[in-house]
C-alpha cells in the first residue's frame, strides 16, 4: 500500500524544458477581457482571461472524461474519482488540501458531467499561487489508496440516496434513460448503488492513469490574474509531478462521439409515494455544435424561461396547476435533448401533460410571434451577460470552450449571435424539434388507471 510522504520529484529533463505556444485567442481593451492559450510540451492547455478591476481569481483544471466514458461496470468511476482526488496526494493529506484553501477564505469544489469534470478553487488574487499549487497537485499525484475508496463509498451512496430523495431531481436522470436507453449517455453520472459498491481501488486507478493525462487536460484561470505567471506555476507544478514527459505529445480534439440511440414515444413510470408527481416531456435537441443551438436558445427561452414564456403562463399564472414549470436542452458532442418539466399534484398530471404537449404541437406547427421572439432574445442576450459577472463563470466559459469547441467566443460575438437570429430560424428550429414525437419520464404516486393514460401525452 502506497503511503502519504513529502518527498519531491526529481527536476524535469532539458526535454520537458521545450517551448510553450502561446497565443492571443480574444483581444481585450486596454487588456481586459483578453484571452491567451498556451500549449506546454506534453500537451498541457493553459487559457486565462485578464479581468484587473476584481480582487479575486478562479483556477479550474478539466478532465475530458465523463459519465459518457464508462463502460457499464464502471458506471460512477468518473464522479467516485472526482471524490478521491480530493482525498490525498504525496505531499498532502486530505485534511491539508481543505485547510490550505480554508485558511485563506478559498473555495474549492469540483463537479462531473456526462462528458468532463472540473476541480476548481475560488481565492484572492493574491493567493492564487497557493490554489494551482493545490489544485494541481490534486490531479497529478492523487493516491487513491484503498482506505480512501472504502470510506468515500460511502459518502457517495449517501450522495445517491440523497438524489433519489429528490423526485425532481432525478426525474431528469430517468428522462435521459427514457430517451437513450442502456447507453452512456443514458446512464446516471453517479452510478448506481450496485456499480459503486463493485468498484475498486485498482480499477479507478487505471481509469485515473488513462483519462488524467495531461493531453486530456485544459487548465483555465480567470480574474485579476496574469497569464505568463499563470503558465510559469502551472508547468512548474505539472513539472514536479512528473506528468509532462512526452515534449511532444499533442492536446486530444474536442470530442466527436458517436450518436446515441435516440427514440420517441416511449414512457417511463417509477411509482413512488411523493405529494407530486414529477414530469420530464421531450425529444432529441441538437449537438452542441450545431449553429443552429442560438435559434434553439431562443425558442427555449420563449417557451419555458421564464415568468413571461408561454409555458409559466399557460401552465401557472393561468390555471395554477404547477408551482414549478419550465423548458431546458442539453447539448453534447453529436446529439441534445429537449425537455419540459413540471412539478404537480398527481390529479392534475394528465391537464399539465396535455397543456404542454398543446403548447408544442401549436408552436411547432405555428411558430412564435416576433414579439415574443423579441422578447426572447433581449432576455437571452442579459441573461448571457448577467450570468458572466463573476470571475468563476468566466473560467468556466473559457475552460469549457477550450475543452468542447477547441476555440474561443467572446462575449460580444456571443451576443451578436443571438441578435441575428431570425423569427425564421426560430420556426424553423421549432418545426425541426417540437415537431418530433416526445417521449415522456413520470415519477410519482400515479395509480394503474392514471399510468394507463401516460401513453396519451405522447401518441
Amino acid at each position: 500500500m502506497t503511503s502519504r510522504s513529502s518527498k519531491v520529484t526529481a527536476r524535469p529533463s532539458s526535454e520537458a524544458r521545450a517551448v510553450a505556444r502561446t497565443q492571443t485567442l480574444i483581444k481585450g481593451l486596454n487588456g481586459i477581457g483578453t484571452v491567451r492559450k498556451t500549449t506546454l510540451p506534453g500537451g498541457l492547455r493553459i487559457v486565462t482571461e485578464t479581468l484587473p478591476s476584481v480582487r479575486s481569481a478562479t483556477f479550474g483544471i478539466w478532465a475530458h472524461v465523463g459519465s459518457r466514458d464508462e463502460t457499464p461496470s464502471l458506471n460512477g468511476a468518473t464522479h467516485y474519482l472526482e471524490h478521491l482526488l480530493f482525498k490525498g496526494t504525496q505531499r498532502r493529506s486530505a485534511l491539508d488540501i481543505s485547510s490550505a484553501l480554508d485558511a485563506v477564505g478559498g473555495e474549492m469544489n469540483a463537479f462531473t458531467a456526462k462528458e468532463y469534470t472540473c476541480y476548481y478553487a475560488r481565492v484572492l488574487d493574491t493567493d492564487l499561487p497557493l490554489a494551482i499549487d493545490v489544485v494541481c497537485d490534486m490531479l497529478t499525484g492523487s493516491l487513491i489508496l484503498e482506505e480512501d475508496v472504502n470510506v468515500e463509498r460511502g459518502a457517495i451512496l449517501e450522495e445517491i440516496a440523497m438524489t433519489e430523495d429528490d423526485p425532481s431531481d432525478c426525474v431528469h436522470d430517468l428522462f435521459a434513460h427514457t430517451m437513450f436507453g442502456d447507453n452512456p449517455l443514458g446512464r446516471p453520472v453517479l452510478g448506481t448503488v450496485d456499480t459503486v459498491n463493485a468498484l475498486t481501488a485498482d480499477r479507478i486507478r487505471r481509469f485515473y492513469k488513462k483519462h488524467y493525462d495531461p493531453t486530456h487536460l485544459v487548465v483555465a484561470c480567470a480574474g485579476n490574474i496574469d497569464h505568463n505567471k499563470v503558465v510559469r506555476l502551472v508547468r512548474a507544478a505539472f513539472e514536479q509531478a512528473g506528468a509532462l514527459k512526452d515534449a511532444a505529445a499533442q492536446p486530444i480534439a474536442p470530442r466527436e462521439g458517436r450518436r446515441a440511440l435516440r427514440t420517441a414515444g416511449r414512457v417511463e413510470l417509477i411509482g413512488r409515494k411523493t405529494e407530486q408527481a414529477h414530469v420530464v416531456l421531450g425529444m432529441p435537441g441538437l449537438a452542441r455544435t450545431d449553429d443552429r443551438r442560438w435559434a434553439l436558445g431562443v425558442l427555449n427561452t420563449a417557451l419555458g424561461g421564464g415568468m413571461s414564456s408561454r409555458l409559466f403562463q399557460e401552465v401557472r399564472e393561468k390555471r395554477g396547476l404547477a408551482y414549478s414549470v419550465y423548458s431546458y436542452t442539453s447539448g453534447f458532442a453529436d446529439c441534445g435533448l429537449f425537455g419540459v418539466y413540471a412539478g404537480c399534484r398527481p390529479s392534475q398530471v394528465h391537464d399539465v401533460l396535455k397543456i404542454c404537449r398543446d403548447e408544442l404541437d401549436h408552436v411547432a406547427e405555428h411558430g412564435l410571434s416576433d414579439d415574443e421572439i423579441d422578447r426572447a432574445i433581449g432576455q437571452l442576450r442579459g441573461s448571457t451577460v448577467l450570468g458572466l459577472e463573476d470571475t468563476g463563470a468566466l473560467m468556466n466559459r473559457i475552460g469549457k470552450s477550450e475543452l468542447c469547441w477547441g476555440e474561443q467566443m467572446s462575449v460580444d460575438d456571443m451576443l451578436a449571435r443571438i441578435a441575428a437570429v431570425t423569427p425564421e430560424d426560430v420556426r424553423a428550429v421549432a418545426r425541426d424539434i417540437l415537431g418530433q414525437r416526445p417521449s415522456l419520464s413520470v415519477i410519482g404516486p400515479l395509480k394503474d388507471k392514471q399510468a394507463s393514460r401516460l401513453h396519451d401525452a405522447v401518441a
